[in-house]
This record gives structure tokens, C-alpha cells and sequence, in this order.
């Protein structure tokens, strides 16, 4: 039964994801009928030498773009998510409680405060969660690398929301200081921005990455839940494993803020919320996941783009009034 509702549950998250993308295609300032957006994609590979085409160089330059990237970030979000909640034993926990948001945001609002251009702003931001990795990493070792189930996930938590806070107050300081001109930029990028994605190929990367890093352990990852002396007794190396788990979430998570900046809740909602419908299976948790969380980036940045059109929100916005009422619901229907 758990198979079959899965396979139906990635089923209709697959052609949640085909709607809400050719949504995104046709969908903004400039409507781009279906035929023309399939057209335009056809002719992708030859469209230099074609006649202009305005409504074809949207479809092309801005809108897939943007909805690839939105799809991998949110996906990268998600599966952090759903394994962070491994990690830690608590389906509370979500990307940005162990710093690496943080330290990216950090480093990013930094480039932005010198008026660095968006290529070194990435590069910026992306340094920055690799040293909260680093950090959270290196306080935290002994008891990954022994096993201490009892002193690990305390000690990352804790690790992480201190880390986390070091950097919050950096990034305070640097808005307080950050001329009139740039503070627009810097509250776009920390409350989420695809609107400068237009190269999305390394969220993409690293979501074939997190994915490949992940699935396979998926068995393992229901033996860890279940404790030590289990994961022990069946051969399961639980310290390597939590290890992977957390370098794998952290560098996905990474890859989505240097993309796309500090999107909320989609890391937490999304899990929690198919944890209610599919149960605590991370062979069928961890892809359905990254799926949904692809879903609701899309969804969330085609919102942001036509709720105002021509202007535009911050899909970190969107993602936080639509997460909030939604987890709310949720923790009172699990209460009931």
C-alpha cells in the first residue's frame, strides 16, 4: 500500500511540476500562449538565426531560466530538509538551523555592500556557507565521527543556531552601514530573488549531485532513524553516515542560497508535509521531496511575478505567507 501511494504521490507531483512549468513559461508581464512557449523551446538551439521573436527570447532568456532555477532550488531546499530531519532526529528541523544560510548570506550581503558585480556576489555567498559548514563541522566532529547519537544532534543544533546567530548580526551591521542605492538589492537577495538567475545550471548540477549522494543510503537512512545499536547490529556505519547526511544538506543548501538567496520554509513545510501523507520511509520521503520542493519554488516565483505584474515580489516573501498558515494547519491537524 505505501508503494502504491507513493508511486501515485510522485505521479501527480511530476504533472504538478509540468503544469506549474508551463505556467511559468507562458505566465507574466507578457502572456505567451502554449504553442509559442513549445515553439520556442524547439527552436532553441537555432533561434540566432531566426527571424526576432520577442515573445520567443522571453520564453528563452527570462522565463526558463528562472523556472529552472526555481526547480533546483527548491529541490535542494527540500531534500536538505527531508535529511536534516534524519540527521537530527526532529521533523522541526530545516536548512538554515545549522548556519549555512547564514554564512551565505553573510558573505553575499558583503559583496553586495562593496558593489561587487553578481558573479562575485555568488562566489561570495557560496564561500561563505562552505565556512559555516567548516565550522559547524569542525565544533561538532568528535561526536559525529564516534557516533554519540545522544551528543550529535544537540551538538549541531546548538552549533548551528549559535553560528547562525554570529552571522545574523553581521549581516545587521552591514545593512545599518549599506548606502541608500544598494539596500534594495541586499533585502531582495536575503528574502529570496530568482529574478538575477539566469545561469542555472550549477543548482542543477548540484541537485544531480545531492541526489545521487542520497538516494542510495535511503535504506540506510531508515536503519539510523530507528537508533545505533540497530544501524550497529545491521552493518550500518552510523557515524559516516550522519557525516554524508550532513555534507550533503549543507552543500545543497548552499547551492540554492548562492543561487537564489535565503528562501524560508521550504525546507521545513515541504518534508513535514509529505512525511503526513507518505510516513517516514526516506526511499520514498527523500525524492518526493526534492520533487514538491521544486513545485513550490516554481509556484511560489510565478506568484511573485504576476500577483503585482509588472512588479515583482520576493519569492522568499511568498514562501513565508504561504508556509506559515500551512505549517500551522498542519501541526493542528497532527494535534488532533
Amino acid at each position: 500500500m505505501n508503494a502504491k501511494r507513493a508511486a501515485l504521490v510522485w505521479i501527480l507531483l511530476a504533472l504538478a511540476a509540468l503544469a506549474v512549468f508551463t505556467a511559468a513559461l507562458m505566465l507574466g508581464s507578457v502572456s505567451v500562449a502554449p504553442a509559442r512557449a513549445l515553439l520556442a523551446l524547439a527552436h532553441w538551439r537555432g533561434h540566432e538565426a531566426a527571424a526576432p521573436d520577442l515573445a520567443g527570447e522571453i520564453v528563452r532568456t527570462l522565463r526558463l531560466p528562472r523556472a529552472l532555477a526555481g526547480f533546483a532550488c527548491g529541490a535542494l531546499l527540500a531534500l536538505a530538509g527531508a535529511l536534516l530531519q534524519v540527521l537530527l532526529r526532529n521533523p522541526l528541523a530545516e536548512p538554515y538551523v545549522l548556519g549555512v544560510s547564514g554564512g551565505a548570506a553573510a558573505f553575499a550581503v558583503a559583496a553586495l555592500f562593496a558593489g561587487c558585480a553578481w558573479w562575485l556576489v555568488d562566489i561570495a555567498s557560496f564561500g561563505g556557507a562552505l565556512l559555516s559548514v567548516a565550522l559547524v563541522l569542525g565544533l561538532a566532529r568528535r561526536e559525529l565521527w564516534r557516533g554519540e547519537p545522544q551528543e550529535a544532534s544537540p551538538r549541531l543544533l546548538l552549533t548551528g543556531v549559535v553560528v547562525a546567530t554570529g552571522w545574523g548580526a553581521i549581516v545587521t551591521l552591514l545593512i545599518a552601514l549599506a548606502p541608500d542605492d544598494r539596500l534594495r538589492g541586499i533585502v531582495f537577495w536575503l528574502t529570496g530573488d530568482l529574478n538575477g538567475a539566469a545561469k542555472p545550471w550549477m543548482a542543477l548540477a548540484a541537485l544531480a549531485v545531492a541526489l545521487g549522494a542520497s538516494l542510495p543510503v535511503a535504506p540506510q537512512l531508515n536503519v539510523l532513524l530507528r537508533g545505533d545499536a540497530l544501524a550497529a547490529s545491521l552493518g550500518v556505519p552510523a557515524a559516516r553516515l550522519r557525516l554524508r547526511i550532513y555534507l550533503v544538506a549543507s552543500l545543497a543548501a548552499a547551492a540554492s542560497v548562492t543561487t537564489a538567496g535565503t528562501i524560508g520554509f521550504v525546507g521545513l513545510v515541504v518534508p513535514h508535509a509529505l512525511r503526513l501523507v507518505l510516513g517516514n520511509d526516506q526511499r520514498m520521503l527523500v525524492p518526493a521531496s526534492a520533487l514538491a520542493g521544486g513545485v513550490a519554488v516554481m509556484g511560489a516565483d510565478l506568484l511573485a511575478r504576476t500577483a503585482i505584474a509588472p512588479a515583482q515580489l520576493p519569492v522568499g516573501v511568498v514562501t513565508a505567507l504561504v508556509g506559515v498558515p500551512m505549517f500551522l494547519w498542519m501541526l493542528g491537524s497532527v494535534r488532533k
